[in-house]
């Protein structure tokens, strides 16, 4: 089913995000985390590229099996780092042929190693150029990435929601917002984004924090920022992980229970190809009376 319609027929919607394995213990990590997932019925699965799109064909091969094997909506991440114009329609025929119908459109980041975004001689050069070329020669539902604390390469809010408008013009059907810890930060971006004429589903990006050192490098490369309270609370408890998770399965609960209830279209979670703490967020959504799935 395309996102577009599960949006209009299903809210909130809960989804997501998964990352493609590079060794045994990790595919067998993700499978374990589908297996416990799928019971919570999310809308829709995603899966991300590597970075420079170093595992391109992994994330095809696993959108494939959670589409066919779990019967899950499972949508593909799809950049154009690395790729011809060419390249990146055999890719598109390869995921059109799967019976994918939803696919996300994104630049994408360097290759690992390197921090200048260079395009393919042959290739495109922004998302909406890609966005362009998905919906003039297939039959894909659409989504795009935003930012509500801005892009880390926009010069400014204003530019930065130009040039999302110009993705949405071109295509995109519904937003996916990158990680964020300050819900005011991703409601005074709705307003913004509302403001300038981008009327679709703008679904909030939720983060659990289950390691400090892993986020705070996380989100110094995503330029996200924490609010200082929790930064605090983290900081204390850094050398308990058990702790660490508590709190960050703690405060994104929270964050989603305002999120939901200020009108957000629904929850998209950063899983780490990991159940426990997404499970954990909606087992107490669910005890807090929120529709957020059925009990299971």
């Amino acid at each position: 089913m395309r996102i577009e319609q599960i949006l209009d027929e299903r809210q909130p919607v809960f989804s997501f995000e998964f990352f493609p394995p590079k060794t045994e213990e990790g595919e067998s990590n993700l499978r374990r985390a589908l297996d416990d997932l799928k019971d919570d019925q999310p809308a829709f699965v995603s899966v991300t590229y590597g970075a420079g799109g170093s595992t391109r064909d992994k994330t095809v091969e696993i959108v494939k099996s959670i589409k066919q094997d779990y019967g899950i909506e499972a949508m593909a991440h799809f950049s154009l780092v690395g790729q011809s114009a060419d390249g990146l329609r055999r890719q598109l025929d390869e995921i059109a042929e799967a019976g994918i119908e939803n696919v996300l459109a994104l630049r994408g980041d360097p290759p690992q190693g390197e921090t200048e975004w260079i395009a393919h001689p042959e290739g495109l050069h922004y998302s909406v150029e890609l966005i362009e070329m998905i919906k003039s020669d297939y039959d894909f539902c659409v989504g795009a990435a935003c930012f509500p604390e801005v892009h880390p390469d926009a010069p400014s809010l204003d530019e930065d929601l130009k040039y999302l408008k110009r993705k949405v013009d071109a295509g995109a059907s519904f937003l996916i917002t990158q990680l964020f810890f300050d819900n005011k930060d991703y409601f005074n971006f709705v307003d913004e984004a509302r403001g300038v004429g981008i009327d679709v589903p703008i679904i909030p990006g939720i983060w659990p924090v289950t390691n400090y050192t892993q986020i705070k490098r996380i989100a110094e490369l995503c330029k996200s920022r924490f609010p200082d309270r929790f930064e605090c609370e983290l900081q204390e408890r850094k050398d308990d992980l058990d702790a660490v998770a508590d709190l960050g399965v703690a405060y994104a609960t929270l964050q989603s229970i305002e999120l939901l209830a200020k009108g957000a279209p629904g929850i998209h979670f950063y899983t780490l190809n990991r159940s426990p703490a997404t499970r954990a967020i909606l087992a107490a959504l669910r005890s807090w009376g929120l529709p957020a799935v059925a009990p299971v």
